[in-house]
């Protein structure tokens, strides 16, 4: 994959960009042409030699280096098919947002046409500070692609999210930015995935069997058509792809809150997720003791999430599924027109090989048009790029 792609490595300082050189050794064995760049700061940590005996090729440092030249970081800036920022420090990443180029990173990255992917690491706190968070969503609504940091024990001895991505990731977040389509250059698509999980008590709960392949599924089809995505998923046991901006809930209430406030932001909005209909209408605070007495429960109603989309849909493209045993298309063609849905999956669980847990799944589609289109056995990968490839359809005049 990389075999003969030129990508750039931009260093900045940070304990993270040791790793780097993990990173950079791994792309040369697989036969990709790499130079590095590196902010002053970034060689406290880590020498030039080194990333210099790595590639073989000589690191950016300066704007003026000593061979002489007067525009190298453009040679620089057009030489890649993609840059890695990695790590990306908070100074960097503000300095980036602002549109300053006071250093060879900057100054190369915002004279280059490529794609760039940005791998944040830094102390929890600055994360999670807004002034870090604003920045780094104007870099994504300027088309950047970021690898979210990881969760753990930070260098500083706390512990929280903030800790470089994992090499895998990084590495395949490279790969998809290098096999990226662009049939949703430039949209912003907002996915649910997944159970929701409802408490009756300190150890139990009320939810359901889905297992959040077909949620994650699509955010990775999105993601590879050059969509920026936002996935807010129930408790699963997935990783969701590098590229995809994870939101993690709980309940059905926790999912509203979640989704409907993001709405606006976006341009599509696929509701994949097997939101819980009822909840207990009271919580336990101690666990429910086993008598020989009958237990009763009380539930609630939650949230009808796509039912609130309808009411500010506007020119939104909206996608919901319907899983249903018996007349498929008069149920789903009643919640498209309710709710005010441009299409809908249906999918029926009693089918082989299809339905919760599986990796394969049998689905219709279903337009706001009337227009039935069957799909034969699949894999859910396979779904969901069909499904995206639909839905970027949708969006042509």
């Amino acid at each position: 994959m990389f075999a003969g792609k030129n990508i750039l490595v931009g260093v900045t300082g940070g304990i993270s960009a040791y790793k780097t050189c993990d990173l950079v050794r791994d792309l040369v064995k697989a036969s990709a042409q790499v130079r590095v760049m590196m902010t002053e700061a970034a060689t406290r940590f880590v020498s030039a030699l080194t990333f210099e005996t790595l590639t073989g090729h000589p690191v950016l440092l300066d704007l003026f280096p000593p061979t002489g030249g007067t525009a190298v970081h453009i040679e620089w800036a057009r030489w890649p098919q993609a840059i890695c920022l990695c790590p990306a420090s908070a100074n960097t990443v503000a300095k980036l947002a602002a549109g300053l180029a006071d250093n060879a990173v900057l100054t190369t990255l915002l004279a280059t046409t490529a794609p760039v992917l940005f791998c944040p690491a830094m102390n929890k706190d600055m994360y999670a500070h807004p002034s870090y968070q604003e920045n780094q969503q104007k870099l994504l609504d300027r088309g950047y692609r970021v690898v979210t940091p990881g969760q753990g024990a930070l260098a500083c001895g706390e512990v929280g999210w903030g800790r470089l991505a994992d090499k895998t990731d990084i590495l395949d977040a490279l790969k998809m930015i290098l096999l990226a389509g662009n049939a949703l250059q430039g949209r912003r698509v907002l996915i649910t995935a997944g159970p929701t999980c409802e408490p009756l008590d300190p150890v139990r709960f009320l939810s359901n069997r889905s297992s959040g392949k077909m949620g994650y599924a699509l955010a990775e089809a999105a993601a590879l058509q050059g969509a920026q995505v936002t996935l807010v998923s129930g408790p699963t046991q997935l990783r969701p792809f590098p590229l995809v901006n994870l939101i993690p809930v709980t309940t059905a209430q926790e999912m509203a809150d979640a989704t409907l406030p993001r709405l606006e932001e976006h341009d599509i909005f696929i509701a994949a997720a097997a939101v819980s209909d009822f909840r207990p209408e009271r919580v336990q605070e101690q666990k429910i003791k086993k008598t020989d007495q009958a237990l009763t429960l009380s539930l609630a109603v939650n949230p009808d999430i796509l039912a609130q989309a309808a009411m500010c849909k506007g020119s939104r493209i909206h996608v919901g599924f319907s899983l249903e045993t018996q007349q498929e298309i008069e149920h789903s063609q009643k919640k498209l027109q309710a709710k005010k849905l441009d299409l809908v999956v249906i999918n029926n669980p009693l089918q082989p090989g299809a339905g919760f847990n599986a990796d394969t799944n049998i689905v219709t589609l279903l337009d706001a048009q009337g227009r039935v289109e069957s799909w034969p056995l699949m894999s859910k990968q396979q779904v969901a790029a069909h499904i995206i490839k639909k839905i970027a359809q949708l969006g042509k005049p």
